[in-house]
């Protein structure tokens, strides 16, 4: 090749080092340098192999002609956890929870291999209960899990403690525990700073300070409310609506003025709040209001021969109504009436109910028939109202007896309500209500009911449902319609009931009314039920450290 061709060549080379010559050379070779050649290089048989060339300097130059970048600031050293760590074993649990995760997608047959994901919330919780630290090397991976998973995300970045929050400011795809952690895990003022907090209040984001806020309204609830009394004129909407809400923890008497004048908020939402959580407060001005505009529409007929209630619901809605959190609005297909009725009864306390209704419990007044088709919107308004205010007792009368015929008892308009309702009793009434229900009315529609109860379950609920997937196994039903139960089981049965299962491991002889195939997948499930207690069992004694 002589001088010239090769200055030919490399000022071919140079012309296409422009900034966009890769783009260049993309082009042309995905169209075809028949179709499209490339500045420098001429048309014609030896183009592609000029393009190759082309393409080969342009790779070494674009890999080795970086220019060199300013130093960044190395991170400072993640944050030290005082918490002990986990015993050895545990940790080399959690490593299998999170990389080795069997089970199917998508609704195929799962066979006896127990479900290690969905046992990760239990041991999340199980490990902060201990107040172990994360293993380092874990966080990672338990971070990565946590992304996927958003019921996992508490647990999860408790676990991790202040090193998630060092982590995510360093990855992208961790800026969820940035979100999730109250002020983006910044530091807050300790008490004793009065001008570090004033300050924080003041000048900071959003997230600080509603997390400043809700640090404070847990140990001085007096002293959170003055500091959002300092700038509540001057907040927007939304924010009011965000600020007011934290009020909810260490609710009481005195955050009845501020709530009061909440109610002329010129935001909707902010009055509908402010009403609502003085509605909590049994001796509240608006309790009281509320009280007399409810008392004025039920009553006790006693012209007839068995005692019954009339209820006459409001013909409008006063200003004085829609002060109090009174929504005028009906929803569509509900009448007006009866939404501003049962919006008064929801809010009245319910310890008046006794006095006004001929000095009945509130179980005897459940059971007065009420006339003219309003027993179901009474009904469910008491059972708002009792789970507004927690109110154990109205909760008993409204959910029945367990065995009662309507499956629920004559003021659960839901499954949804029922479930509700027990949520405000206590932890084995709870389990023994929905053993009583199961044993009577079966599984089908006991999921719901199952999922407020706690864990383990109480031996009176573990047996009984046992009990009912035996009976429903002995009948020949399809096993996949108990699934949902099968799968709470795995995760809430306690462990010991582990060797009261064996017998049901077998498979079954098949009627000939069964299902085909049913007495295997049976098996397979009751199988994979007792690996998966003994698993738990096994778990909780590594966190144990025995």
């Amino acid at each position: 090749m002589d001088r010239t061709s090769a200055r030919d060549k490399t000022s071919a080379r140079d012309r296409t080092s422009a900034p966009d010559a890769w783009e260049e050379l993309v082009t042309s070779a995905l169209l075809g340098t028949a179709r499209r050649t490339p500045p420098g290089i001429e048309p014609g048989p030896e183009a592609p192999v000029a393009l190759l060339d082309a393409a080969a300097v342009e790779t070494v130059r674009r890999r080795a002609g970086l220019r060199p970048a300013r130093a960044v600031q190395r991170p400072q050293p993640a944050p030290e956890d005082p918490r002990p760590p986990l015993p050895a074993a545990a940790a080399r649990r959690l490593a299998m929870l999170l990389t080795d995760r069997p089970g199917t997608g998508g609704g195929g047959r799962r066979g006896t291999a127990p479900d290690l994901m969905e046992l990760l919330p239990q041991w999340l919780a199980a490990a902060n209960t201990h107040g172990y630290a994360a293993p380092p090397q874990l966080l990672p991976a338990l971070l990565d899990a946590a992304r996927g998973r958003t019921d996992l995300r508490p647990a999860a970045l408790a676990f991790a403690g202040s090193r998630a929050t060092w982590l995510a400011r360093l990855n992208p795809d961790w800026r969820f525990a940035l979100r999730a952690t109250p002020g983006g895990g910044a530091a807050l003022p300790p008490a004793q700073d009065t001008a570090g907090i004033r300050l924080l209040w003041e000048e900071g984001l959003f997230a600080e300070r509603v997390a400043l806020l809700a640090a404070i309204r847990a140990r001085e609830p007096a002293a959170a409310r003055e500091l959002l009394a300092t700038t509540w004129a001057t907040e927007r909407a939304e924010d009011r609506l965000m600020f007011l809400d934290s009020l909810r923890t260490g609710l009481g008497p005195d955050d009845e003025p501020f709530l009061e004048q909440a109610l002329a908020d010129r935001s909707r939402n902010v009055r509908a709040t402010a009403a609502e959580l003085l509605s909590a407060l049994p001796d509240s001005a608006l309790a009281a209001r509320m009280a007399v505009r409810a008392g004025a529409c039920v009553a006790v007929d006693r012209t007839q021969d068995t005692p019954a209630i009339v209820v006459e619901a409001p013909h409008e809605c006063d200003a004085g109504m829609e002060r109090d959190g009174v929504v005028p609005k009906a929803p569509s297909g509900r009448g007006e009436r009866s939404w501003w009725f049962g919006q008064l009864v929801e809010a009245a306390p319910l310890g008046g109910w006794p006095g006004r209704l001929g000095g009945r419990t509130p179980a005897e007044i459940v059971a007065l028939p009420v006339a003219d088709d309003w027993r179901n919107e009474l009904h469910a308004a008491w059972c708002r109202a009792a789970v507004r205010q927690r109110d154990a007792g109205w909760a008993r009368a409204l959910l029945g007896t367990p065995a009662a015929p309507e499956a629920g008892g004559p003021g659960a308009v839901s499954l949804a309500e029922r479930a509700k309702l027990l949520g405000t009793l206590g932890s084995a009434e709870r389990a023994e209500w929905v053993a009583g229900f199961i044993a009577t009315h079966g599984l089908s529609e006991a999921f719901q009911l199952l999922g407020v109860c706690g864990v383990p379950w109480a031996a009176p609920l573990g047996r009984a449902v046992v009990d009912a997937l035996n009976i429903a196994r002995d009948a020949g039903s399809y096993p996949w319609s108990f699934s949902g139960v099968m799968g709470l089981a795995e995760r809430c049965l306690d462990p010991a009931e582990a060797g009261r299962l064996e017998g049901l491991m077998a498979v079954p002889d098949e009627g000939e009314d069964a299902s085909p195939g049913a007495g295997g997948y049976w098996a397979e499930a009751f199988q994979r039920l007792v690996t998966t207690l003994r698993l738990r069992a096994a778990m909780a004694e590594e966190l144990e450290g025995t």
